[in-house]
């Protein structure tokens, strides 16, 4: 089956969440609206162009595709993909490109940006990936991509734009900042110090991992430091994500069942904006907001 087959797209108030992920095999999350890809599984044809691949974690099954990315943009006369990764990843992905380029013949080229918690990268004018500890493995990131406006400040808005522009033109500062958060990506994990921040509780979209939801997987969760549904449902419950985007799960849990549960134990609401990226057995290509999710 062809990476086109299996991927998934929701549309949330305007913003695409495309991709495919389950547990072990293939995590590949895109926001095409923003030019941005979170990991990148096998390099499906569709994210090439996409120009920045966010990755979380050095897993296969989430960073097997780099190479691939980096090779297939030249080999398309783009422009060097920009690749945002754990600075401690940033070296040996250096090197992998290295080596494939003395197996291939000529290095892939790419920008590798070392990132880091807290630190923020320019995606495009007004838009930034800011990066965040998570609990995976050593060095794991998460990220949140936020829209940043310069306002007018309240006490100016009853002005008229002659006296503004002047007052702008005598140095006087006129706005603030707004951040507006609009998609955080966790990568795998488990619950941790990331879930108070305010970035990640007030995404318009937040794209979780829920690996496992069976009470008797708990054991596995931990071993893993994969969130477990019991604890993920609680986390929600105190955010304020309009949308949420479950992605890895296990293909030891029934998707069917999944969403049972997630409406069993979730406000009615709330079970309304959770999706999943993923389709069941059998099934064809879907679009999510209709009945078929949770």
């Amino acid at each position: 089956m062809g990476s086109r087959s299996r991927l998934v797209s929701v549309e949330l108030d305007g913003l695409e969440v495309t991709g495919y992920s389950v547990a072990g095999e293939e995590t590949v999350v895109a926001t095409p609206d923003l030019d941005v890809c979170f990991d990148i599984g096998k390099a499906p044809e569709d994210f090439l162009s996409l120009n920045h691949v966010l990755l979380t974690h050095g897993h296969m099954d989430h960073a097997a595709g780099i190479a691939y990315y980096c090779s297939q943009r030249d080999f398309r006369e783009m422009a060097a993909g920009t690749v945002l990764a754990p600075r401690r990843l940033a070296e040996p992905l250096n090197r992998l490109l290295d080596c494939w380029g003395a197996i291939d013949g000529a290095r892939p080229p790419a920008n590798i940006v070392p990132m880091e918690p807290g630190k923020e990268y320019q995606i495009r004018r007004n838009l930034f990936a800011f990066a965040f500890a998570t609990n995976h493995t050593a060095g794991s990131l998460g990220y949140t991509i936020i829209e940043r406006r310069q306002k007018l400040k309240p006490e100016f808005l009853s002005l008229p734009g002659a006296e503004i522009a002047k007052r702008r033109r005598a140095g006087e500062q006129m706005t603030y900042t707004m951040n507006l958060p609009l998609v955080t990506y966790l990568g795998d994990t488990m619950g941790a110090d990331f879930e108070q921040l305010a970035c990640v509780r007030q995404s318009k979209v937040l794209i979780a991992e829920c690996t496992f939801f069976e009470h008797e997987h708990r054991k596995r969760a931990l071993a893993g430091r994969h969130y477990h549904w019991d604890d993920l449902a609680k986390a929600l419950q105190q955010m304020d994500n309009q949308h949420v985007v479950l992605t890895h799960l296990s293909r030891r849990t029934d998707i069917h069942a999944a969403r049972r549960i997630v409406k069993a134990q979730l406000p009615p609401e709330m079970a309304g904006r959770v999706f999943f990226l993923m389709l069941p057995p059998r099934s064809r290509r879907a679009r999510s907001g209709k009945s078929t999710d949770a």
